[in-house]
């Protein structure tokens, strides 16, 4: 009779305690999920298109310069849809896989796709593999299985159903007393020059430094892929480069800018895709005003580089 209790306690024990265990998970999973949530804010864009939001006339892909440099109000308020498909160190392979998913929804024959491309677009900003990782979660969030790069389905479980098992010190902010209060302090208006420099070579340092390759052919294809596909679904592709302001531009050699330019110029010429260069332009060049950082444009600098824009590209000239 003894042996019968000591078999039935140990199923109980083998039972229980695995059952308790993954109670306990999913109870802070469901509260982690809300905390979660919270580092993807500007990916909900997405939801607009995947809720009926189409027919768009003018978009854009790339990294965080075309995330902060395109705005589309005056567009907009002529009655056209417009989407910035960009995500900060959004790489090529992204912007292609972006593309194949919701490129359906621009119009064809009648829209333009600006098609960022900065100084660290044939290598990648992120700096190391762990950050890779990190930006790569949030496509697990909005794409389809089939167009992210490199799917895992490991990875998708982590994001998408149990995000508690890859939270790490997030975890913390189940707990709000143990979590350490980390204050981020903005910038101030009015940023003195010195300031505006130091940050300048901080921006150069991570997107040049440890970089074995700037140019590698792998990022050169895929840009290549992304062309053909809008030549093939009759989206006009436009190549540009947004404008930069003289301390980071002036931190680049000359020797890069010149292959920069011949690989672009090639790439512009054998798929005959007009290639708009901004990053020394005379008017964002100095005025630091337009500027929320050395490389990126502000909100008062955006409505004006989509005014010049408007005003320049004759791909955008029924929007005048």
């Amino acid at each position: 009779m003894k042996k019968k209790y000591d078999v039935i306690r140990f199923i109980l024990k083998c039972t229980l305690i695995p059952a308790s265990a993954i109670a306990i998970v999913c109870t802070m999973n469901h509260s982690y999920k809300k905390i979660d949530a919270q580092k993807y804010q500007d990916i909900l864009k997405f939801d607009r298109i995947d809720h009926g939001y189409w027919e768009i006339r003018v978009g854009n892909l790339g990294s965080s310069h075309g995330a902060y440099d395109f705005v589309y109000d005056d567009i907009l308020n002529q009655g056209f849809n417009c989407f910035n498909f960009a995500n900060t160190s959004q790489s090529f392979d992204y912007d292609y896989a972006i593309l194949k998913q919701y490129g359906q929804y621009m119009v064809k024959g009648k829209s333009v796709l600006f098609i960022p491309v900065s100084y660290f677009s044939f290598n990648n900003e992120v700096v190391n593999e762990t950050e890779a990782q990190a930006m790569s979660l949030r496509y697990y969030h909005f794409l389809s299985p089939e167009n992210i790069p490199d799917y895992d389905p490991y990875i998708d479980l982590i994001t998408n159903r149990l995000p508690i098992l890859s939270a790490g010190e997030d975890i913390l902010q189940l707990f709000p007393n143990l979590n350490p209060a980390l204050i981020a302090h903005a910038a101030g208006n009015g940023i003195d020059t010195e300031e505006f420099a130091r940050r300048a070579k901080e921006r150069y340092s991570r997107h040049f430094d440890n970089k074995e390759e700037y140019f590698m052919p792998q990022r050169i294809e895929e840009l290549y892929r992304i062309i053909d596909y809008c030549k093939q679904n009759e989206i006009t592709p436009v190549l540009i480069t947004t404008p930069f302001s003289k301390y980071y531009r002036d931190l680049i050699s000359q020797e890069f800018l010149q292959e920069f330019q011949e690989t672009v110029t090639k790439i512009s010429s054998d798929t005959g895709v007009v290639y708009y260069d901004y990053s020394n332009d005379e008017r964002f060049r100095e005025n630091l005003q337009f500027f929320s950082d050395s490389d990126h444009l502000n909100a008062e600098g955006a409505a004006y580089f989509m005014e010049v824009l408007i005003a320049e590209l004759p791909e955008l000239e029924r929007y005048r």
